[in-house]
């Protein structure tokens, strides 16, 4: 399978510092944006520390014959997808125990949205409010949930979609990797087409940048311009928080 790929960060323009994280493994498909929280330090120590683990976790448990028995999991059987969720929720478990260690970093946690392709699957995990979106014949859908409170309210009827963009209690989300030892982890497995693109965002990116505009620029630029200017359309609305995109696009399912 051949992916074509690119991504960015960006600090944002009311933020010091950038606490979001994302991974590119072209060599494995293997793609993730992390979304960190929790105090000074804490959220950029999360959301690095979930990418890197969940790079070394699924590297190992797809190409390393002895990582079942070394890391004592048992995945015989299981599909790239519960590998992927693996990952996670290791991640998850690594956080809260470095929370515990050390009293500087309690409570951090972090979002979750990785993306494994697997000719012809996608596997798509994810925890909290950073988001996978797809393109596919020119109509752009999210494919993931959010996992937060504003979410859980449209869903209710309490609010408007639209409402829920602008909601002053947007940012509280309802799962989060780290923050506890456990963690819910959604997964969702999609066979590809030729020529689908795929968009992972945090919400620094989805809070400001509505659905119509993701779907015109993905529509009319290639992914490098396409990802410039899905930052540029978030800082240009205020640029709230961190924004990191990156972008997937299928050129080969063989």
């Amino acid at each position: 399978m051949k992916i074509e790929s690119y991504g960015i960060s960006n600090v944002g323009m009311k933020r010091n510092q950038n606490e979001d994280s994302y991974l590119i493994n072209d060599e494995i498909c293997l793609y993730m944006v992390a979304d960190g929280m929790g105090g000074h330090l804490g959220g950029e120590y999360a959301s690095k520390l979930a990418v890197g683990t969940v790079e070394e976790i699924v590297h190992a448990l797809r190409f390393d014959p002895d990582a079942t028995q070394i890391l004592g999991v048992n995945t015989e059987g299981s599909s790239p997808g519960h590998q992927l969720r693996h990952a996670i929720q290791e991640a998850s478990r690594r956080i809260h125990d470095q929370a515990l260690y050390d009293v500087n970093l309690r409570g951090m946690g972090t979002t979750a949205v990785a993306a494994l392709f697997i000719s012809p699957h996608l596997y798509i995990a994810n925890v909290g409010d950073s988001r996978a979106y797809r393109l596919r014949e020119g109509k752009i859908e999210q494919i993931t949930e959010d996992h937060s409170l504003v979410s859980e309210q449209v869903k209710a009827g309490m609010i408007s979609a639209a409402d829920a963009r602008g909601h002053k209690l947007k940012n509280i989300i309802t799962r989060s990797v780290g923050y506890q030892e456990e963690v819910d982890i959604d997964l969702l497995d999609e066979a590809v087409r030729h020529g689908d693109k795929y968009l992972l965002c945090s919400d620094g990116l989805s809070n400001l940048v509505d659905d119509q505009e993701i779907e015109r620029i993905l529509q009319k630029y290639d992914l490098r311009e396409a990802c410039e200017k899905l930052i540029n359309s978030a800082n240009s609305r205020g640029g709230d928080d961190n924004i990191t995109v990156i972008l997937l696009q299928v050129d080969d399912i063989a």
